[in-house]
């Protein structure tokens, strides 16, 4: 394999995505302390769309909405908070950067503009818990 082929890895899920962002260093995305400082500035819309076991373990990251990914019916949950919040751009925050950069370019491919991924996620190198930001106890 060489050029793209040798860049690029398929998920289960059909996506194909830079191996970078497969194994966690997505080149792309929005550094944590940026969205943090963006999303207390009001500019900038945060959902943590990691499961509620993830949440209890590590809290949220201050000023994020949960939103399981996994849940029913996700794509439209996410439509409503940007109906609610319009012009505001939404950053998708993870476990480790690498869903959340799959969401933005899945919902990228089906017309969603203003979604970003942020770089780490809670626990990659980069992501929020490295940065020492701020985080609230889930329930």
């Amino acid at each position: 394999m060489t050029g793209a082929a040798t860049r690029r890895i398929v998920l289960a899920g059909g996506f194909m995505l830079p191996a970078a962002v497969v194994f966690g260093q997505s080149p792309a995305g929005l550094p944590a302390r940026e969205a943090y400082e963006a999303a207390q500035a009001g500019r900038l819309l945060l959902v943590d769309i990691r499961s509620p076991p993830e949440w209890a373990d590590t809290g949220l990251p201050q000023g994020a909405i949960a939103l399981d990914l996994d849940a029913p019916a996700f794509d439209v949950r996410l439509a409503a908070l940007r109906l609610d919040h319009p012009g505001k751009r939404i950053a998708l925050i993870d476990r480790t950067g690498a869903q959340a950069a799959a969401t933005v370019q899945k919902l990228g491919g089906r017309g969603w503009r203003d979604l970003v991924a942020v770089r780490g996620g809670m626990l990659g190198p980069g992501g929020w818990l490295a940065e020492g930001l701020t985080v609230k106890a889930y329930r």
